[in-house]
């Protein structure tokens, strides 16, 4: 796909440059410095990472040309913010960004919808977070996110979980170039008739037994205690426990 003419929002991705990696440092000490015609060379010269980025978002119904611009602004985003003097590359400071900027778009435009102040809560929190990460070149801890937002640490993981991105049945998974293995092939519902019918008799089978026998069960094989310490908490001797405890069993046999 890659290697023929590629056009998506009217752009030709087999005419764009290749950029160097000392051509894109260069274009980016020129684009920080305000240089405009560096700053869209840069740009330019990006755009196949964004569209190979947005390709594992095929097959959600979105419109690709809708992506495609939203993983642009990703790109700008992590070109004004770069820092070339922690020796990163800019594809690997970008692709996250992209991603970021993608994923965002599909919660805001999703069936999910959450409310507009958690929102805000998760992106000033995933903001805080690449700002923590830069300064400390590591990854921050929740605590570290909250403290650095002044907000309870609770708020943050409720708002981060809300804008968690549904996973789609159809996301391929894995592929060797002919054969696709999707989630929905990796989910299989285990439970069959039988195995649900034979749930019910049992349960039906327990509800049959006295309280005692319950009890006994109960402690035996629920809490995991010895006969000799079920015997002493439910006042009768380990042979009483013994005899119970096996009638029990072979009442719940017969019925199942």
């Amino acid at each position: 796909m890659y290697q023929n003419r590629v056009e998506i929002c009217g752009v030709n991705t087999a005419k764009l440059p290749v950029l160097g990696e000392e051509e894109k440092m260069e274009l980016i000490y020129k684009a920080q410095a305000g240089d405009e015609a560096a700053r869209e060379k840069l740009i330019n010269g990006n755009l196949r990472l964004v569209l190979s980025v947005i390709q594992r978002f095929t097959g959600r119904g979105e419109n690709m040309d809708d992506l495609f611009q939203v993983g642009v602004i990703g790109l700008i985003k992590s070109i004004d913010n770069f820092r070339p003097e922690y020796g990163l590359r800019l594809s690997t400071y970008s692709c996250p960004m992209i991603i970021g900027e993608v994923r965002r778009y599909l919660r805001d435009h999703g069936m999910v919808r959450v409310s507009r102040s958690i929102r805000d809560t998760a992106y000033k929190a995933m903001q805080t977070k690449e700002e923590l990460t830069r300064e400390k070149r590591r990854e921050p801890t929740v605590n570290e996110i909250a403290s650095a937002m002044g907000c309870p640490k609770e708020d943050v993981v409720l708002a981060l979980e809300a804008i968690v991105e549904p996973a789609s049945l159809q996301e391929p998974v894995y592929s060797d170039g002919r054969d696709t293995i999707y989630i929905m092939d990796q989910v299989k519902d285990s439970c069959t008739d039988s195995d649900w019918l034979g749930e019910i008799s049992f349960r039906q089978a327990i509800e049959s037994l006295g309280e005692r026998e319950k009890k006994i069960l109960s402690l035996r094989f629920m809490s995991g205690k010895t006969q000799i310490e079920v015997s002493r908490e439910v006042g009768i001797s380990q042979a009483q426990v013994s005899r119970i405890e096996k009638g029990a069993l072979e009442r719940i046999k017969k019925q199942l």
